[in-house]
């Protein structure tokens, strides 16, 4: 496993990337001092140990009695599962105590990095009440197939356009040559989601509730599912 992506999930967790490198450490060597950590990770011993505190006060690692003072690593289920528990409890408060929303603005707005675009359109599924218009690669589906699944199950007219076959149950497919890696979502005729789907932190996406301009896109699908299902028809006969 690189890693890089590793380090990229604890930080995920809310630690800093020196935090995540001397967790990372702790948690390959088990008890460690400053000094040890400092050598093993190449950061300053001056950083390493407001690093180490702050790992300790976030509940990702352990102060061990003895002299001198050494580190262990919290096991990594244990911490991730207590930051869980604690961000449900905010999220529990925040839903209750916050004030009254604005209401959803109609204009554009643009959604910038992979992640940031994959959380917009995972959020978007579960809002959903009534119907969902979704063209997208079929590699992309496959990487949110359970979340499909789950939606799919609310009894959704969930539409699915893409160039592989995928197997979901109650949802209508339709499968087109290949695609590029773009995305057309619709949910509910009232939000649109389109843009590119790369896996890159330079993906871009439009999201509107602008009603013409979900028309059109509701229009430009109708045609698509249209040109799919003609080709079908005119090489059957062939």
């Amino acid at each position: 496993m690189d890693e890089a992506y590793i380090l990229e999930k604890l930080v995920g967790f809310g630690m800093t990337r020196q935090e995540a490198s001397m967790y990372l450490c702790l948690y390959r060597k088990g008890g460690l001092t400053g000094y040890e950590v400092s050598k093993q990770t190449g950061i300053s011993r001056s950083n390493v140990y407001g690093g180490l505190s702050g790992l300790v006060e976030m509940g990702a690692a352990y102060l061990m009695e003895g002299n001198p003072s050494k580190y262990t690593a919290v096991p990594v289920d244990e911490f991730c599962n207590s930051k869980i528990r604690a961000m449900i409890k905010a999220k529990e408060f925040l839903t209750v105590n916050m004030p009254a929303a604005a209401d959803s603005p109609d204009g554009y707005i643009t959604i910038e990095g992979a992640s940031n675009i994959r959380n917009k359109i995972l959020a978007m599924l579960e809002k959903a009440e009534y119907r969902i218009y979704l063209s997208a690669p079929g590699i992309f589906l496959k990487g949110i197939q359970e979340e499909l699944e789950e939606t799919a199950k609310r009894n959704i007219k969930l539409v699915l356009i893409t160039d592989s076959v995928i197997e979901i149950e109650n949802v209508l497919l339709h499968v087109t040559e290949k695609k590029g890696m773009q995305i057309r979502l619709i949910i509910d005729s009232m939000y649109v989601l389109t843009g590119d789907i790369e896996g890159k932190k330079t993906d871009t996406c439009l999201y509107s509730g602008q009603k013409n301009f979900v028309n059109v896109f509701k229009e430009a699908l109708r045609n698509e599912i249209k040109l799919i299902e003609i080709s079908k028809g005119e090489n059957g006969n062939e």
